[in-house]
């Protein structure tokens, strides 16, 4: 491939595509190769790390409303160029456009908290804590920073991250999802024209070389993770090994309960998009639904065979489709092979959607709506998330069987229940034992002034993402107790543990 083709680092705010180790992009509603993504070695590792180091002592002492401006300059350049980086997103992920647009624009609103960041930061003051003694909290930024994030949100994501980080006075290193990267960039891109100095936001693409060097480089502070929860895992011990704050968000396996008293046509409208939407390559995306009770299940089956017949299937650059094409040709067959599982298992499939092909994109990685009923607590199928799009009903005859598979799965990330009985809707909010919790609301994902995580095996460390976590995540605290004392006024010597008398 030419030159012209190759996505490389954006390193001290300039494009860099040197290097020996590349690997191809795919266009996953051709199959085709479409550009060379570069991958970066020890050497770009080290270019990287130096620029946000040398980067951040300028931009630490930057007033906090000047690095806010850049995110509000960041915040209209993003919505000018829209459509381009939408096109990037749908081009390399194969999600439709809309669901591009969707993503771009909770992105978005995460610039727009982190453009609030001398109001976050400002910190407390008390006067007179002890005689003529005045106290005060401040939030002062780590250092160099980085973010390593997944393929299924490569604009949404790190923008949950670096902006805030920045804002909060840290520079940042980004190692976006190598599969569909150019989006990521393009927005990188953006934030030097709306003023970010050359430094302080690097961007680079690599594998295992990359992520371990951000691991294990003593001159990064912390590092923050969206992924699945064996990475997670490793990304979590490792770093926290070698002294980082870390914050690694993992996989999930959300369930939506459906009561019998649910208003079953709005529950299967929203399932749908749940399970359906961006070919479930979400971390909150609606996999497994426990119906409470068989009338309820077979009330949803016949609703959701009906609307899964309705589908359509192409690519994501026709707005006019309802779902694009899984990411790779490995992952279409890992999602395949999950399907031919749960057959094995004993689970019954409903709807198949394999063999799809799609006319004049045959070599597309397109796979239909798969519907499986009867499945079971231990089945493959149940137990682990296959980011793809399969959704399976769980029978139980109540809502405290409902909760007690929720509670007992090794993922805590997200779940829903859909009643009309306010009384059921509290108790579930309150006992559930997950992270983030929709009442009617099948994809509960907080806006950008709450923070995103989950339980258990779903989030490894102390906050979660964005919104007011992300503030603490990025700052340590430091308190100063102050004392002036009168002109000429000796004082005595104290042995006594001081109080405020």
């Amino acid at each position: 491939m030419s030159s012209a083709t190759k996505v490389g680092h954006l390193i001290h705010g300039e494009l860099v595509t040197t290097g020996s180790r590349s690997q191809p992009i795919y266009n996953p509603a051709t199959g085709e190769a479409t550009k060379q993504v570069m991958l970066a070695d020890a050497e770009t590792m080290e270019a990287a790390i130096a620029s946000a180091h040398a980067a951040f002592p300028a931009w630490r002492n930057t007033p906090a409303l000047k690095r806010a401006q850049v995110m509000g300059r960041l915040k209209v350049l993003l919505e000018q160029n829209a459509e381009q980086i939408c096109q990037l997103i749908t081009d390399e992920h194969g999600k439709v456009l809309n669901d591009a647009q969707g993503e771009l624009q909770r992105g978005i609103e995460n610039v727009e908290y982190a453009s609030y960041a001398p109001e976050l930061l400002k910190g407390e003051h008390s006067k007179n804590v002890g005689p003529s003694i005045d106290s005060w909290s401040e939030f002062q930024p780590l250092g160099v920073t980085a973010g390593i994030t997944p393929f299924n949100f490569p604009a949404m994501v790190p923008l949950w991250m670096w902006p805030m980080a920045v804002a909060c006075g840290n520079t940042f290193i980004l190692k976006p999802s190598e599969r569909d990267p150019s989006s990521t960039l393009l927005i990188a891109q953006l934030a030097l024209q709306a003023g970010l100095p050359k430094g302080v936001l690097n961007v680079v693409n690599g594998d295992k070389v990359a992520v371990d060097a951000i691991l294990t480089d003593p001159r990064i502070q912390a590092v923050s993770f969206v992924g699945s929860t064996p990475i997670a895992e490793y990304i979590y011990s490792t770093g926290c090994a070698h002294g980082k704050r870390v914050q690694a968000l993992g996989g999930a396996k959300n369930h939506s309960v459906v009561m019998p008293d649910a208003d079953i046509n709005n529950a299967v409208s929203a399932l749908m998009g749940a399970a359906f939407g961006s070919c479930g390559e979400r971390c909150m995306a609606i996999p497994l639904v426990v119906a409470v009770g068989d009338a309820t299940a077979d009330a949803l089956i016949a609703g959701l065979k009906t609307e899964i017949a309705k589908m359509k299937v192409g690519p994501g650059t026709d707005i006019s489709n309802d779902m694009g094409p899984l990411i790779t040709k490995p992952h279409f067959d890992k999602v395949s092979d999950y399907v031919a599982i749960g057959v094995a298992e004993g689970a019954d499939l409903v709807v198949d959607g394999r063999g799809l092909k799609v006319a004049g994109h045959e070599q597309g990685y397109f796979l239909g709506a798969c519907l499986f009923d009867n499945v079971k607590p231990g089945m493959r199928i149940y137990q682990e998330e296959i980011f793809g799009p399969v959704l399976g009903i769980v029978r139980v005859t109540s809502l405290e069987a409902a909760m007690a598979l929720i509670n007992a799965h090794e993922y805590g990330n997200g779940t829903c229940i859909f009643t009309r009985d306010g009384e059921a809707a509290r108790y579930f909010s309150d006992h559930i034992q997950v992270g983030m919790v929709g009442i009617n609301v099948a994809l509960p994902v907080p806006v950008a002034y709450h923070s995103f995580g989950g339980w258990k095996r779903s989030l490894f460390g102390d906050l979660h993402a964005y919104g007011p976590d992300a503030v603490r995540f990025y700052t340590k605290r430091k308190t100063i107790t102050q004392r002036w004392p009168s002109a000429g006024v000796r004082e005595g010597t104290t042995f006594s543990f001081p109080t405020n008398r």
